[in-house]
């Protein structure tokens, strides 16, 4: 692969270290990759891989059998036929002995080649009989071939973890390596939009994110010159905006029976603290049985929704929160506002309404990159738990008290946490000074903790110095924190 090649994929280190350690080893490979739809994960594969790939074949979504396997039979005569398509084969156990035959006929070379199948859901639909047939071919071939990596790609997060990683017949414990591909960071987002020549100060890639999320996909329609509230107003609420309709889009086309994860997202984008499981089944009127549980995982396993723990309860107590900030934006915004006159959302942003939600979105972003504030407030290094806290009021004398991010840390410290996104700097007044010295003696109070207690701020542009700030801060963190690389060793 050349270094140009290299060059176009953006962030992504540890998923390419993987890619490249694979196609480095002794052993046939194969290789699993997932995330939701158009997060990048063909265009990693196919940038990352491009001198490698021998062979590919992408799935149609909703298609005939029948249409399956000539899309097959036209994948095999671009590949190895020089144009010429063979005679679509009449299964997939017939195909993808075509495939090996193609194979064994290629040159022996040092380096692996790669075989791609992408949005392999697609391909194994109901009665296919392509799992089978694949069982087949990686095992009684493929597994075999030291020379041969084949990589297989899905955006129905659920269906690869279930017929992939944790195969209970043919392919049990077969994938040999596998990545789930997530939206990018804050820092790989920026990063992203330089490589497209769109340069914007951080609280503009904030904004942006806040209604796009790292969805590179959705971001590459970011115009040079142009402003993110331009942006979002072209996207999301002009009469052919490209987003106006891909919330519906996004859900039908991951999950069998769509509308119960849509109750689930719909419930959570009401409730700014989450839902523990008990509350959302409540909300959404869902049973208890099994596959309530199952479309909870299939969210979580896609990165729609993700778990946080309440501190001091037990795990069944976890609370479940909207994280995708697009379906987030979703919800709140465009299902309410499209299709009117140009400007929506800059009339839109500044109202209370935009308030509430960009600070609900701002303290999921923060969660999402705890690494980041980690190694802000300078205990990268040390062994911590993250959680939230709730006490709920037991009447006049005592009016309860919720903190949105307690860091829980070994060496006898933790870190109570409050998010607060506004445009400029953050004042800490008389009233939310005694707020947050409340907040810290009912968590004492409540939780019996001997840990040092250390009131953190989180905050878009900082903390204005008066007394307050120095009363009852200990620690404050700008958004600049959320840009920065996480995982650093």
């Amino acid at each position: 692969m050349t270094s140009s090649n290299k060059r176009l994929v953006v962030g992504r280190e540890l998923e390419r270290q993987v890619l490249d350690t694979a196609i480095a080893s002794g052993e046939p490979e194969l290789v699993a990759i997932y995330g939701r739809r158009r997060v990048g994960k063909t265009f990693l594969v196919r940038q990352h891989l491009a001198g490698d790939l021998c062979f590919e074949l992408t799935g149609m979504f909703g298609v005939t059998l029948a249409q399956q396997l000539r899309n097959f039979s036209d994948a095999v005569g671009s590949s190895f036929g020089a144009g010429i398509r063979p005679a679509p084969p009449r299964d997939w156990i017939d195909a993808f002995a075509m495939l090996g035959a193609m194979l064994e006929r290629l040159p022996k070379r040092k380096r692996k080649r790669v075989v791609f199948l992408d949005e392999l859901p697609w391909l194994a639909s109901r009665r296919s009989g392509f799992v089978s047939a694949f069982e087949h071919f990686w095992n009684s071939w493929a597994s075999k071939r030291s020379d041969l990596m084949v990589v297989v790609c899905g955006s129905a997060a659920s269906w690869m973890l279930e017929n992939l990683l944790r195969a209970r017949g043919g392919l049990h414990n077969r994938v040999t390596r596998h990545l789930r591909l997530a939206p990018f960071t804050l820092e790989e987002t920026r990063a992203y939009l330089i490589s497209r020549r769109v340069e914007l100060e951080d609280h503009q890639v904030l904004e942006l994110y806040m209604a796009l999320g790292g969805v590179p996909h959705y971001l590459k329609e970011m115009a040079r010159g142009e402003s993110p509230a331009q942006c979002i107003d072209r996207l999301c609420f002009a009469k052919d905006g490209m987003l106006r309709h891909e919330f519906k889009n996004v859900y039908a086309s991951l999950f069998d029976g769509a509308e119960r994860h849509e109750q689930v997202v719909r419930a959570l984008a009401t409730r700014q603290r989450g839902l523990t499981r008990t509350e959302l089944l409540a909300a959404t009127k869902l049973p208890t049985g099994g596959w309530t549980s199952d479309v909870l995982e299939e969210l979580e396993a896609s990165g729609f929704i993700m778990r946080t723990a309440q501190f001091g309860l037990a795990k069944k107590d976890v609370v479940y929160r909207l994280s995708d900030e697009h379906s987030l934006f979703h919800l709140r915004w465009i299902e309410r506002h499209r299709g009117r006159a140009d400007g929506t959302w800059l009339r839109i942003r500044g109202s209370p309404a935009w308030r509430a939600w960009s600070g609900y979105s701002f303290e999921g972003i923060c969660l999402k990159h705890i690494d980041a504030l980690r190694w802000s407030l300078g205990i990268g290094s040390v062994q911590t738990v993250e959680s939230t806290w709730r006490h709920d009021s037991r009447g006049d004398s005592d009016s309860g008290a919720q903190i949105d991010l307690v860091i829980d840390r070994k060496d006898g410290c933790m870190n109570l946490c409050e998010m607060k996104f506004v445009d400029e700097r953050f004042v800490v007044d008389k009233t939310y000074a005694q707020t947050l010295i409340d907040k810290r003696t009912t968590f004492r109070r409540e939780t019996r903790t001997k840990k040092t207690l250390f009131t953190t701020l989180l905050t878009s542009h900082g903390v204005a110095d008066n007394k307050h700030r120095q009363a009852v801060v200990d620690a404050s963190v700008t958004m600049d924190a959320l840009f920065e690389r996480r995982n650093r060793a």
